[in-house]
Parts: C-alpha cells; sequence; structure tokens
C-alpha cells in the first residue's frame, strides 16, 4: 500500500498516533510517580533526606539501566508488542503497590523492571511504519516526542496536586490509571502498527560472546547513566527533576530503539 493509499491520521500513519498515546500515558505514570517520591519519603515516610535522595537515585540509575536488558529481551526472545504489553503490565501493577506502605520497596523495583521491557521496545516500533524512502518518517519522531512532554507536563499537576491535598495514595494510584490507559489504548490499536519480523533463533552463547565484544562501550554507558542519577539525586524542584531527567530518559529512548532494530 502506497502512502496515498493508506489510511492516515493527520498525514500520518494510524499506527503513530496509538504510539504517541501510548508513549504519553506511560509518561503520565512514570514522572507523575517520581514528582511525590521524594516528598513521600520525607514527608511520609518519615526518611531523612540523604536516605530519600540515595532511594531516590538508585530506582532512576536501576530505571535506566534495565532497558538495555529489555531491549536484548525483546529483541531476542519477547518481540517488540509482548515486551511493551508485559513491561507496562508490570509497570502498572508497580504503580499500585505504591499504595501500600509495607510494599514501598518492592513497588520500586517492579516499575524499574517493567520500565526496562516497556521503554526500547515502544518507540523501536515509529520507524517500522514506513517505507525506507518515506520523507514524514523523520517527523514522525518529533510528533512522537510532543505526547513524551505532555505526558510529562501534565504528571506533577494532576498527581502531585492529588498527592499534596487528598492524600499520597491517591496521587500514586493517578500514575497507575495512566500506565493502564496507556496500555488500553495500546492493546486496542494493534492493529495499526506495523508487523513484526520474524525473530532470530540465536543461542545464548551467541548473546554472551556478542556482549563480551562490546562490553567497553556498554560499561561506559551504564557508568554514564547511573552515575548522573545517584551523583545527582539532590533535592531539586519538581520542574527541574521533570526537564533534566526528561532528556536523558529521550536520549537512552533513542539509543535503544535504534538498537532493538
Amino acid at each position: 500500500m502506497t502512502a496515498d493509499q493508506e489510511k492516515t491520521w493527520f498525514g500520518q500513519p494510524r499506527g503513530l498516533t496509538i504510539l504517541f498515546l501510548t508513549n504519553m500515558w506511560e509518561f503520565f505514570s512514570y514522572y507523575g510517580m517520581r514528582t511525590l517520591l521524594v516528598y513521600y519519603m520525607t514527608k511520609h515516610l518519615l526518611f531523612a533526606q540523604e536516605k530519600s535522595s540515595f532511594i531516590y537515585g538508585s530506582y532512576t540509575a536501576t530505571a535506566y539501566f534495565t532497558p538495555i536488558l529489555g531491549g536484548i529481551i525483546a529483541d531476542r526472545w519477547l518481540g517488540k508488542r509482548k515486551a511493551v504489553i508485559i513491561g507496562g503490565s508490570v509497570m502498572a501493577i508497580g504503580h499500585f503497590l505504591m499504595a501500600f506502605e509495607p510494599l514501598f520497596y518492592l513497588a520500586l523495583a517492579t516499575i524499574a523492571l517493567g520500565n526496562g521491557l516497556f521503554l526500547p521496545s515502544l518507540p523501536s516500533q515509529i520507524n517500522d511504519l514506513y517505507r525506507a524512502d518515506d520523507p514524514r518518517r523523520w517527523r514522525a519522531y518529533n510528533i512522537y516526542y510532543v505526547g513524551l512532554n505532555i505526558g510529562g507536563f501534565l504528571a506533577p499537576l494532576i498527581c502531585g496536586t492529588l498527592g499534596e491535598m487528598y492524600g499520597w495514595h491517591y496521587g500514586f494510584g493517578a500514575a497507575g490509571v495512566g500506565m493502564f490507559a496507556g496500555l488500553i489504548i495500546y492493546v486496542a490499536g494493534r492493529n495499526y502498527l506495523p508487523a513484526e519480523a520474524p525473530k532470530q533463533t540465536i543461542l545464548l552463547s551467541a548473546v554472551v560472546d556478542e556482549a563480551r565484544g562490546n562490553q567497553g562501550i556498554l560499561w561506559l554507558l551504564l557508568w554514564g547513566s547511573a552515575s548522573r542519577r545517584l551523583f545527582s539525586a539532590a533535592p531539586m524542584s519538581r520542574l527541574g527533576t521533570l526537564s533534566r531527567c526528561g532528556r536523558t530518559r529521550g536520549l537512552i529512548a533513542l539509543w535503544a530503539g535504534s538498537s532493538s532494530r
């Protein structure tokens, strides 16, 4: 089917709208929870500021590390669609677990693990919506990241307001609802998404050998991501947190997306 014959929304493949909305709600949930995280630990759990900052930095560093492994798992075994659905479901469960204080650490680990499968698998589907010579492809990434910014902008306004005025668990619950909404949109619009290429059957030993051959680049990337999260975990304003973390996460999403294709 040619670009003139296909059904489009606003001049782009309908699948781009599905990915746009899914990504928007995922960022709403992710940053909605992070907006409340340090305040929740210091004001409700009564953690010291140093401990809260360390937990925040460790959590965000883990959330940036897991997409590297999640991308490999999605690329080799699960496939992009299953990885998005499983990862999004795990993240939604983690957000709802935040409502229970005894499960606080389990909730953080669950969200970070789900993010590992979800994050690299969603943007890597954009390129498959277009032919190699389609001029709309490059603009598609700009449109996609508008959804990222919308979700990140709304998250502190809605989740932060609910958490501060009505209770922390309402804010965390809103983040879980956002993730669940993104999953519903993704599953409902799966017919508009590109078909997945057949997964290659690769022995585990071959994957290990490939990782060893690129271990220098891998460790450099891991150190850069983790150290930035750990050493920049000092108290900061919500707006500053959102803008700085949003830019870094977008870059990692682009890297993960390109590596999984």
